[in-house]
């Protein structure tokens, strides 16, 4: 599933079928926020009430051989052996927003073999990691006090995903600092800024349940729109496989044909969007 292509395409079509059962809820924040600790608590709040968990854990890519590096399976090791959580680093292989371009087929996987909650955990590259809001019912963003910036989570929109906000490893000097700058930022928000903001401990569980009785509510309340989400994602998706698709071919095109319409758009005979039209009209069969 996650090298692509005409297989995994094949496989996701008939999983599909069987979705739509899974929570699917994402973990986003800054590097060194505490994301990969404070999952493994959660993990440990959903088996107690009993329910079957998946973590999809974005990596860092290997520079070598391009898989992932494996670094958050390690941090949530205690849960390896528990047949009811299943745990999956997923390497980024360059790509942006803080995710896997086979992500969503990953998930689709997870939810078709019947897990009650799926996990999503960004990379943690930070100001990119909105792509995640996408594929999760919730999403929760993970600050923590003394990083450097003010605020983490404010950069380039990461502010806007947010169902809740969390400021992990509270019992540092500063935390209530950062918790009151997320509720005056909150106020900048165009919409929905009611957001619970919860100070966490992930390192012993203090406000954990809190995170999981939020998170269990905003489910509840968004029950209805689920096939709504998931319709807007499939959207999504189909651009973004129309997009690469006319990229490859836009590749095989002679060289001759793009040399014409790049040389038109540089002396102004033709703009951008003009030359772009004319190129699709050149790759479709």
């Amino acid at each position: 599933m996650e090298t692509g292509g005409n297989a995994a395409d094949l496989i996701h079509r008939r999983v599909c079928a069987r979705t739509g059962h899974a929570a699917v809820i994402g973990f986003t924040g800054a590097p060194g926020a505490g994301k990969s600790t404070l999952i493994d608590a959660y993990i440990a709040v959903l088996r107690g009430g009993g329910r079957r968990v998946a973590v999809a854990a974005v990596d860092p890519s290997s520079p070598l051989g391009g898989g992932a590096i494996l670094g958050d399976r390690v941090r949530m090791r205690r849960h390896a052996l528990d047949p009811n959580v299943f745990i999956r680093s997923v390497a980024s292989r360059g790509h942006l927003g803080g995710l896997s371009e086979s992500i969503h087929r990953v998930v689709d996987v997870m939810d078709a073999a019947g897990h009650d909650v799926i996990i999503v955990e960004t990379v943690g590259t930070g100001q990119s990691e909105v792509e995640v809001a996408e594929i999760a019912d919730i999403c929760v963003v993970v600050n923590a006090p003394n990083m450097g910036d003010d605020v983490q989570a404010m950069k380039a929109g990461v502010l806007e995903i947010a169902d809740i906000l969390v400021v992990n490893k509270a019992d540092l000097p500063l935390a209530q600092r950062a918790t009151k700058q997320l509720r005056d930022m909150l106020k900048l928000r165009r919409n929905r800024q009611n957001v619970a903001i919860l100070e966490t401990v992930a390192t012993n569980e203090t406000g954990i349940d809190a995170l999981g009785t939020a998170i269990d509510g905003l489910l509840a309340n968004r029950a209805a729109d689920k096939r709504k989400s998931r319709e807007r994602r499939m959207r999504r998706l189909i651009a973004q496989a129309a997009s690469r698709l006319a990229h490859d071919r836009m590749r095989d095109l002679a060289d001759a044909m793009l040399d014409e319409l790049a040389h038109k758009a540089a002396t102004g005979e033709i703009g951008i969007a003009e030359a772009a039209k004319q190129a699709l009209s050149l790759i479709r069969p």
